[in-house]
């Protein structure tokens, strides 16, 4: 699931000729949970929450979030972004925030907005998309 996503290139700062262990070990990477949504036995979808940073940004904690190609338009990232906003709290974080959304996924910036995101930040050529060359990155947050 996450191998199409990394190598399309278009939602991830991520290389898209990132090894399958790599991709891996950067998913399920040192303090990350990692959950899967399913339906009758078929992962659909997963994501992970992490602390964004230490010491005095340690309240703040950051989602990823990839969904199967067969499940796109089914309301999976929904059903997964209200999961982590539930379940945020009581890990101990107080707010959640996007470091480098793409310009380009509208999908995922109206989804992040109707949950009450707003963009506090955008980062001006900040990612090379592999059709339409650099783009904005935007940082999105959200007190919880």
């Amino acid at each position: 699931m996450l191998e199409p996503v990394f190598r399309a290139g278009d939602t991830y700062a991520i290389d898209p000729d990132i090894s399958s262990d790599a991709a891996l070990a950067y998913w399920f990477g040192p303090e990350r949970r990692v959950f899967v949504a399913e339906e009758d036995g078929q992962v659909l979808g997963t994501y992970y929450i992490v602390r964004n940073q230490k010491g005095g940004g340690s309240h703040v904690c950051n989602c990823g979030y990839v969904t199967s190609a067969a499940a796109q338009g089914r309301g999976v990232a929904r059903a997964m972004l209200a999961h982590s906003l539930e379940i945020a709290p009581g890990l101990g974080f107080a707010a959640m925030q996007y470091n480098f959304v793409v310009s380009t996924n509208r999908r995922a910036i109206e989804t992040w907005q109707r949950a009450g995101f707003e963009i506090v930040g955008r980062l001006p050529g900040a990612f090379r998309h592999p059709e339409q060359g650099f783009v904005d990155a935007l940082v999105m947050y959200r007190w919880l």
